[in-house]
């Protein structure tokens, strides 16, 4: 496993749409797993595929809930809406208030291709969306009603 460089924003490949993967090999287990060590060394909440610079359709997220993976995801139902501040890993020293849905349904598929479907609600909900933007080549600053710069 290893960490990997995450992209910052003003670098083109973050503004492309991922790739569906269509293989579950190897390959994919290793990227999986250098996300996560690349997430917790970043101390951050969600990662995608495209943000380490490979525009596959694979984001992970670790919330109080758990640690999460997510290949091939799709949003299939939506509930209410929140309002929440956000940052990104990708968009380092700024934070902006956007608008999630407050529940989410997801449909994806695991590390091996099984297809599983998810319930999220509150800020999991907010970074399932967060994260699957990414997948579109989707940053929050895109969404915020407004950015402010951080004081980190």
């Amino acid at each position: 496993m290893a960490i990997r460089k995450i992209v910052q924003q003003g670098d083109p490949v973050l503004r492309k749409r991922s790739f569906e993967v269509t293989d579950f090999g190897a390959k994919t287990h290793q990227l999986i797993d250098d996300m996560r060590d690349t997430l917790i060394k970043a101390e951050g909440a969600g990662l995608a595929a495209v943000q380490v610079g490979v525009l596959r359709r694979i984001f992970i997220v670790m919330v109080d809930e758990g640690y999460f993976e997510f290949v091939n995801p799709e949003i299939i139902k939506t509930q209410g809406t929140q309002d929440g501040a956000e940052g990104c890993l990708s968009v380092q020293g700024k934070y902006g208030q956007v608008q999630r849905p407050k529940k989410v349904t997801i449909k994806a598929q695991d590390r091996f291709g099984k297809p599983f479907k998810l319930v999220a609600e509150d800020f999991f909900a907010r970074a399932i969306c967060h994260e699957n933007d990414h997948l579109d080549g989707i940053l929050y600053i895109d969404k915020a009603t407004s950015i402010e710069v951080s004081e980190n």
